[in-house]
């Protein structure tokens, strides 16, 4: 057994509201996060006349910087990721009814609803390069002219990716949706989800799943550019040009350790176990390069300090991986040793989706860095709450996970709702997608 350093974070949020819960108890788990601000405030979810319905058909709180206030957009069922548009629109991606949605600013802080894009296949990730606008559908990528508040002229960027419909499939895909990000230099990259939770013939599967899939600039066949990637839907162009994922990881972990697990006698190797697999891997935040194995479905990042101890805490940053006990009980497979540690991490089963990058915009210590919309675990007890999450962006480098919005998830575990993306808005403004409220909110600093 090896033990690590625990990184201590500058200040921690001790704040217990209605309609919030803390992430773990006291003395296991993820260390505790901290707040770029002092700390996080409930306020009320203003809603505007006309957007009242469940879930706001009763107050709403938000935990928030101290200063910030927090509204509804729009109302967008199902709403997935958002996407900002030259003209100062917002896009919001609907896969549930194959549509693209376009929400209008009034500039009285709520928007009018118009579909951009209808009858495609599951369309989930967008982003704009200039004037081009680039959907990725559940078994392709396009990219179109869009101007005067319409995208037209269609041209295929990969087609033929996994899906449900894949022959060779048979009707089964956990991960089918996409996500898309394009680099500075023209290439396009897509992520592209494993079947199931230990599937490991996506490994050698043409194109291969689990993997971050490369578009040369100009074209051409897709190429894996990072593989081990279960489920890469947050995926971003960091300021400086690297390619960045948040990934989700496998569930129901078996024990990795030849050895008692809490008051378990005898070895608990190869059991899978709740107190154990609620904490277990933890969520990569990683940054991409060309060939890049970030381990599933043979290793796991283990960031507990003291590895294999009930109740150990764990450090986030920079975490190496323990061999999967199911999959590669004797290391032959992949050599987890040898593979580079993960640069930032989240909670286990948290969930992350949207990824994006702030390169100034925002007040103070939120000028520079990551969003991720962490959407909350459904199969851990207690759950892992859903938040925003902010990541500080410095020399190239992600800081530890901090909480800029929380409060969806009461102490009983139930949830008023769940994020998906934050973007910053031209405005200056967070912008925040959540698929189980069916709303886009406005998150406003307090000099906007």
């Amino acid at each position: 057994m090896f033990t690590r350093r625990l990184a201590l974070p500058v200040t921690v949020v001790a704040l217990l509201v209605s309609g919030c819960v803390a992430e773990s108890a006291p003395g296991k788990g993820p260390a505790p996060k901290a707040a770029a601000s002092d700390t996080l405030v409930p306020v009320t979810v203003t809603v505007p006349d006309g957007m009242n319905t469940a879930p706001f058909n009763v107050t709403r709180k938000a935990l928030v910087p101290q200063g910030w206030t927090m509204s509804v957009f729009a109302r967008v069922p199902t709403a997935r990721l958002p996407a900002w548009a030259p003209d100062g629109t917002l896009l919001v991606s609907v896969p549930g009814n194959g549509k693209v949605v376009r929400l209008t600013p009034d500039g009285q802080g709520r928007a009018t609803v118009s579909t951009l894009l209808s009858g495609q296949n599951q369309p989930h990730g967008l982003t704009f390069v200039d004037s081009t606008l680039y959907v990725a559908q559940s078994d392709r990528v396009d990219k179109y002219t869009y101007a005067n508040g319409a995208a037209k002229d269609p041209r295929p960027v990969v087609t033929g990716l996994p899906d449900a419909k894949s022959p060779d499939l048979g009707g089964k895909y956990a991960h089918a949706l996409k996500s898309v990000a394009v680099g500075k230099d023209g290439s396009v990259y897509v992520s592209v989800g494993s079947t199931g939770n230990i599937s490991a013939e996506d490994l050698t599967a043409n194109p291969p799943r689990a993997s971050i899939l490369r578009i040369p600039p100009g074209g051409g066949a897709p190429q894996p550019f990072a593989v081990g990637v279960r489920n890469g839907t947050g995926l971003a162009i960091a300021p400086d040009g690297a390619v960045w994922t948040a990934v989700n990881n496998r569930d129901n972990i078996q024990y990795p350790f030849d050895k008692p697990y809490g008051d378990d006698t005898g070895s608990s190797k190869g059991k899978v176990i709740p107190d154990y697999v609620r904490d277990h891997p933890v969520e990569p935040v990683a940054k991409l390069t060309a060939g890049r194995n970030l381990g599933w479905p043979y290793c796991n990042p283990d960031a507990d300090v003291d590895p294999g101890v009930r109740g150990s805490a764990q450090d986030l940053s920079d975490v190496p991986f323990d061999l999967d006990v199911e999959m590669n009980p004797d290391g032959s497979k992949l050599d987890c040793s040898k593979l580079p540690r993960i640069e930032q991490s989240l909670g286990g089963h948290s969930a992350p989706l949207g990824l994006s990058f702030v390169d100034g915009g925002l007040p103070g210590d939120y000028a520079h860095g990551a969003l991720i919309g962490v959407h909350g675990s459904w199969n851990a007890s207690p759950p892992r709450a859903p938040e925003v999450s902010f990541l500080p962006w410095k020399d190239g480098e992600l800081g530890v996970q901090q909480t800029l919005v929380g409060g969806f998830q009461a102490a009983d575990g139930s949830r008023w709702g769940r994020p998906v993306g934050a973007v910053i808005g031209p405005d200056k403004a967070v912008y925040i997608t959540d698929d189980q409220a069916g709303a886009v909110y406005r998150l406003a600093p307090p000099s906007s």
